[in-house]
């Protein structure tokens, strides 16, 4: 089956590349097509930058991107911040009990597909996508969950820290974003600091569509 980033320009046979600072977080250091990459949700916000900040990577290089729930407050300016190119990124807000089968049919001609599973992924639905990533080498991205209820995956990225900074006396902008994350490359724990771009720092991109309203390459 022909891919949808087969229309344009990813060379990266083996694995996709990430933004700088989330190297040292994956024990590839890239994301390694028919891998399973979870981000977890925990007592700290940016859980949602996190994963913008993951998909931005192979993105920028080209790749189809999907989003299968959790995608309701998710508006288009926020994808241009992140440098998530909008027009290769289709959105499945509400995929109601279907989720699944939807997430499974996005990974058949996608590069990455992030999906939200707030109670976890696991049992024989985590295995069959986990299966159909690798068959099709693609990456699923399981988003939503505490790390322990992401079974499976090559490596769980978690917020476990981070402050916003432009502010001064009361006044200003929010100018920069810092989130601290976490990982376990081989059994070592590893953390990182990424340095996320404020509002005046967006460049403009389409409008992201979803899936629903897209015609499929």
């Amino acid at each position: 089956m022909r891919r949808a980033s087969d229309l344009g320009t990813v060379p990266q046979e083996d694995g996709l590349p990430v933004r700088e600072g989330l190297t040292s977080l994956l024990p590839w250091r890239v994301l390694r097509r028919g891998s399973v990459v979870g981000v977890a949700a925990g007592e700290v916000p940016g859980m949602t930058s996190l994963l913008l900040a993951l998909l931005s990577g192979p993105s920028g290089a080209g790749a189809w991107c999907g989003v299968v729930g959790g995608t309701g407050d998710l508006p288009a300016r926020a994808v241009a911040e992140a440098g998530v190119a909008g027009e290769r990124l289709a959105l499945v807000p509400e995929p109601g009990a279907k989720w699944a089968e939807v997430a499974s049919a996005l990974l058949d001609g996608f590069d990455v597909v992030a999906v939200h599973v707030p109670q976890g992924l696991g049992g024989v639905t985590g295995r069959r996508l986990a299966a159909r990533a690798r068959k099709r080498g693609a990456i699923l991205v399981p988003y939503g969950a505490a790390p322990g209820r992401i079974e499976g995956a090559d490596a769980v990225l978690s917020v476990v820290g981070g402050r916003w900074s432009g502010l001064g006396q009361g006044r200003g902008r929010l100018r920069e974003r810092e989130i601290v994350v976490s990982s376990r490359v081989r059994g070592r724990p590893v953390r990182t600091t990424l340095r996320l771009h404020g509002p005046e720092h967006a460049e403009p991109v389409a409008d992201v569509v979803p899936l629903s309203s897209r015609r499929r390459p």
